[in-house]
């Protein structure tokens, strides 16, 4: 149990959230690996809690058991402690680094409200992340998508929640109520099931809207550059840096979660398009990667990758690995990659035993700027590899064609003839079908 707090002056004027967070291991041998969870769970509750009004004040538990108890989650003994403890620090929020099922929620709730008067709520781990993207959303598809995941999280956790569905604020900080609100939900699945039909509906129409720009993208022969990683690595940071695009960046998890994709000129003259996408997590809910499909497959699409990775923190290897694993999952492993070790102003570690064989790497610090150079050569580099040298010849009355290669192909050498001009260039598939009819 950890007594010490987050704390600040500026807490002062704010008020606090007490919360305990509870998790289980099944071996002595995986207690630091179980602290790093917890560690990174009381982040998600910051996220979730601070605002103007209210910071959260995380105390922790652990417990090694083979397995959780299949009625508390943490077993009766654990729980009386956890409730006494909840009580004496007038604790009103308990949050569990796992997932719980409905009656565990309720036998959980049960046993810590052990004293009259305490009124102590329980959530998962993934109920809480879906809390933080109900917060985060900003357009109109992140909130249906947040949505859609929420319900169909909640629809089976009716059971024994009573009334919190329908708390809209309190004492809790609202952790676990943002979202659809709707008292009905506490007693209709069906109304659910229909909601979340109109809402999968609703969400077709914009995945339809997102295909055609991404199709427009495509036949533009414009290259896409997905920059992906774990959250809070710092993407949007980058994104800003590099495009001035003003989006939300801030030291928070999953801080930001709509695509953002605005052009670039590389050095070499070529222009490409950026796109920064919601970050990943150790076991991110299966149904936020289902909802958010549409805007994860921008990754998918992408004709390379930037891999973010926070190298200021000591547990980035297994969080580069999380990344990869989940673009593997998502069918977009394998792609030109360039592996971009950020916020060296705060590291005190090298990448070079991080980087696979046969991979670009750089370093960087997306907030001054250090490395950036050197990360827009590498992705000229990288695309560059991906392209097959070939010769056209185009006659002088298709212009455009030549003003497309110059901006969307790297051209290594231009000559004129009686019959047209004469390229040497680097180009892709698609260029090589568009422009077919040239080739020499």
């Amino acid at each position: 149990m950890n007594p010490n707090l987050n704390y600040t002056a500026e807490n002062d004027v704010k008020t606090p959230v007490n919360i305990l967070l509870l998790s289980v291991y099944d071996d002595a041998s995986k207690e630091k690996e179980c602290l790093k969870s917890v560690e990174e769970l009381k982040k998600l509750a910051e996220t979730s809690v601070d605002d103007d009004e209210n910071f959260a004040k995380c105390f922790f538990m652990t417990q090694c058991r083979k397995s959780p108890d299949a009625a508390t989650y943490i077993g009766e003994g654990k729980a009386n402690e956890a409730g006494k403890f909840c009580f004496d620090k007038g604790i009103s929020l308990v949050i569990v680094d796992g997932e719980l099922t409905p009656s565990q929620i309720k036998n959980l709730e049960d046993a810590l409200n052990m004293y009259e008067g305490m009124e102590v709520k329980v959530i998962d781990r993934t109920m809480l992340i879906l809390d933080i993207f109900a917060k985060h959303a900003l357009t109109g598809e992140g909130k249906l998508q947040v949505e859609i995941a929420q319900l169909k999280y909640t629809s089976p956790r009716l059971t024994g929640r009573g009334i919190q569905l329908s708390r809209q604020g309190g004492t809790s900080g609202s952790i676990g109520a943002r979202g659809p609100g709707e008292t009905k939900l506490e007693t209709d699945r069906r109304h659910i099931q229909r909601r979340i039909l109109a809402l999968k509906n609703e969400l077709s129409k914009l995945e339809k809207e997102r295909a055609v720009k991404r199709a427009k993208r495509q036949k533009s022969g414009i290259p896409t550059v997905a920059i992906t990683g774990y959250t809070n690595a710092g993407k949007s940071t980058l994104l800003n840096y590099l495009t001035n695009a003003g989006i939300l960046a801030e030291d928070k998890l999953f801080a930001t979660l709509d695509t953002t994709v605005r052009k670039l000129t590389l050095p070499s003259s070529r222009e490409i398009l950026l796109t920064d996408t919601v970050g990943f997590i150790n076991n991110l809910p299966h149904g936020l990667v289902e909802a958010f499909k549409s805007t994860l497959d921008e990754v998918v699409y992408a004709d390379a990758l930037l891999i973010v990775i926070d190298i200021s923190d000591e547990d980035a290897k297994n969080k580069l690995g999380v990344t990869e694993k989940t673009l593997l999952e998502l069918g977009a492993a394998g792609k030109p990659t360039v592996y971009v070790f950020n916020k060296t102003d705060l590291a005190n570690q090298e990448f070079t035993d991080m980087l696979p064989d046969g991979t670009y790497g750089v370093n960087i610090s997306a907030s001054t700027g250090t490395g950036v150079d050197k990360l827009l050569e590498l992705i000229d580099t990288v695309l560059s590899a991906s392209k097959k040298r070939v010769k056209m010849l185009i006659p002088f009355d298709d212009s455009a064609a030549v003003n497309y290669l110059y901006k969307n192909a790297l051209v290594e050498s231009t000559e004129y003839s009686e019959n047209g001009t004469l390229l040497r260039a680097l180009v892709t598939d698609k260029e090589i079908g568009k422009y077919r009819k040239y080739i020499i």
